[in-house]
């Protein structure tokens, strides 16, 4: 049956491998010269020449080479200009949008899966994806080139836009007249003409191609919204605005940049600012090293060197936005977060709903000082200064009430708590069905709670756990480590040499861990977060989507997210573009019917999720289907490069023999 693994962010579903943030850095590399917004990341041009990206990685695009750069342009992968003319890409390279050809050049721009250009003759080369044509560059000599989804364009020396590649939208049909600047979107152009107006052609369903009539310096188009800088610096933008895109700060400015879905522009003072989506991290400012990182249900969040926290990811309940001040310690649990203040008092954000909707309190901590808290479930626990534990919010099966002694640490699960005691004993208290909360004997030094298992470290550095064991979460490894964190059904494990290991559920990368060294590691649901020696932090796993097909489909079929859901009881759903059919049966053409279409033409992430799905509702990958918004049939690829560009991530498609 064909499996198709999709590394896309679908509605609210983060699918990244790993996120980087940056350590500290010396003077020359504490600003940057130049920024690039991409797909779920962002890749900055230091003042020493080096490049740095972070936010969503897959297939090594957060990691560039090393060497002095004088341009970077970040897509679903990332390329740039070396100091001698030669260009360097990384990331994926399915099309072989990453192998640049050797020669020397001025600029470069990156697509979606391909990669064009400016050599230093005013020549324009194209190498990637040429199934519309991208690829195919127009003879002349040009002064700048730009490259969206599936066109490109360039702007001629007489100032004349020329544009190539796929032009559904208009988006290859430049106006007449003359241009200082363009820029490439998804499925749009804009651009800057010689008297300051921006002019925009392509797909408008957003009023991305909408721009204000007033003059600016230069423009930058992303997705489905589109930025530009006035004549006195400041920034204006329009189109999407759901993740906050289109919101720009106040301020002067030297650069924007605008991406998929978060935009970053460049200060005159060299610092970076970001806004939007921040769900993979692409919109934090890598300056301070990180001191701690605590993975949460689907947000992370990390504590600064100099005692802020910045979180990223759902942020749905408000669990992924700090107060201001410094701490000692964050706590990111399922939809709320605590935090240890300087002073000791315990600070607490996001969701505070009991079990039944009511008010449960886990985010409205008690007064006091406490010397450690930790957040999960519907509920939160601290240590205060006398030994005692405390627990606030939702107390169902007893997780909030501890039993009385002296406490060095404690864990909160999603429904029971453990402790550490002062002579190495550990105490749990709560939900026990899977035997969580009954702990062996013993001295140990750490405990972790997870949602149905819990893991302590023994004096010696062994690992043991017990509880639900489904996946082999409960079954540790042998070997001497030094710290062990429990997340849903996985464990991971800080080994002595500085490696992590992990074991239990691998669905979704969140148990392959990269090399060491670490010095600690949390785990959460489906992501897995380290902390290396110079305080950058790397994450892994997170959400790669399987959608399973029927067997017995014929040209089309109904597809499901994830190889474990299933299909519910005869309805139709759509949630974050997923599709289940009754009884996952397979039905024919055109049925059932697709969602209802959107006000505007251009293509959204379920649409292309169900043409995708009907696509590869065969046993073969080459099969002709019908389309779901028309009468006219679409191959596997044409549908995969409808959903890549409809949430702006790179897919992989596998097909057995």
């Amino acid at each position: 049956m064909p499996r198709i693994i999709v590394n896309a962010a679908v509605g609210a579903v983060l699918c990244s491998l790993f996120v980087t943030t940056s350590p500290s850095c010396a003077t020359e590399t504490c600003f940057f010269t130049q920024i690039s917004a991409g797909q779920g990341d962002t890749c900055g041009l230091r003042g020493d020449g080096s490049i740095e990206c972070w936010g969503a990685d897959s297939q090594g695009r957060l990691v560039p080479p090393p060497g002095v750069f004088t341009q970077v342009s970040a897509s679903t992968h990332a390329c740039g200009v070396r100091q001698d003319g030669s260009v360097a890409c990384w990331g994926y390279d399915a099309s072989g949008q990453s192998t640049p050809p050797k020669g020397q050049f001025r600029q470069v721009a990156t697509g979606s899966d391909h990669t064009c250009g400016l050599r230093n003759d005013g020549g324009v080369v194209c190498w990637g994806n040429q199934s519309y044509g991208q690829s195919a560059t127009p003879d002349g000599t040009f002064t700048q080139v730009t490259a969206g989804a599936y066109h490109t364009c360039g702007l001629r020396e007489d100032g004349s836009v020329a544009c190539w590649g796929d032009s559904d939208y208009g988006q290859s049909t430049p106006p007449n007249g003359m241009f200082t600047q363009v820029a490439a979107g998804a499925f749009h152009t804009c651009g800057v003409r010689d008297d300051g107006s921006v002019t925009c052609w392509g797909y408008d369903g957003y009023g991305q191609s909408t721009p204000p009539e007033e003059p600016f310096i230069r423009v930058s188009a992303g997705r489905w919204h589109t930025c530009g800088m006035r004549q006195d610096a400041s920034l204006a933008c329009w189109g999407n605005d759901f993740f906050g895109e289109s919101t720009p700060p106040d301020g002067a400015f030297t650069q924007v940049t605008a991406g998929s879905s978060h935009t970053c522009g460049l200060r005159r003072d060299g610092s970076l600012a970001c806004w939007g989506d921040n769900w993979n991290g692409q919109s934090m400012t890598p300056l301070e090293p990180y001191t701690q990182v605590s993975v949460g249900s689907d947000y992370t969040c990390d504590l600064r060197q100099d005692g802020k926290i910045t979180c990223w990811g759902d942020d749905d309940e408000g669990q992924s936005t700090p107060p201001d001040g410094t701490f000692t310690q964050v706590s990111a649990g399922d939809t709320h977060t605590c935090a240890l203040r300087d002073d000791g008092s315990a600070a607490c954000w996001g969701s505070n709903e009991g079990i039944f909707g009511d008010f449960g309190g886990q985010s409205t901590p008690p007064t006091g000082t406490f010397t450690q808290v930790s957040a999960n479930g519907l509920h939160s626990c601290g240590v205060r200064q006398d030994g005692g534990v405390e627990c606030w919010g939702d107390n169902f099966f007893g997780e909030s009430t501890p039993p009385d002694g002296t406490f060095t640490q404690v864990s909160s699960g999603t429904e029971h708590t453990c402790g550490l005691q002062q002579d190495g004993s550990l105490a749990c208290w709560g939900n026990d069905f899977y035997g969580e909360s009954t702990p062996p004997a013993g001295v140990f030094t750490q405990v972790t709670a997870g949602t149905r298992h819990t893991c302590g470290l023994r004096s010696d550095g062994a690992a043991l756990c017990w509880g639900n064991n489904d996946h082999g979460q409960s079954t540790p490894p042998t070997g001497v480590f030094t710290q062990v964190t429990a997340g849903t059904d996985y464990t991971c494990g800080l080994r002595n040499d500085g490696a992590v290991s992990c074991w239990g559920d691998n669905r979704y990368g969140q148990s392959e861990p990269p090399r060491g060294p670490f010095t600690e590691v949390s785990a959460g649901i489906e992501r897995t977060c380290g902390l290396r020696p110079d305080g950058s932090v790397v994450c892994w796993g997170d959400r790669a989507l399987v959608i399973s097909v029927c067997a017995e489909a014929q040209s089309c079929g109904d597809a499901i997210i994830n190889g474990a859901e299933q299909c519910d009881d005869g309805d139709t759903l759509y949630s974050f573009g997923d599709y289940c059919g009754s009884n996952c049966s397979c039905v024919p053409c055109g049925q059932p019917t697709a969602p209802e279409a959107p006000e505007t033409d251009g293509p959204t992430a379920s649409d292309a999720l169900f043409t995708l799905k009907a696509a590869v509702g065969s046993t073969t990958c080459d099969v002709r289907v019908c389309d779901v918004n028309s009468s006219a049939t679409v191959t596997v690829t044409d549908a995969l490069a409808i959903l890549r560009t409809a949430v702006g991530q790179p897919l992989e498609l596998n097909c057995p023999n």
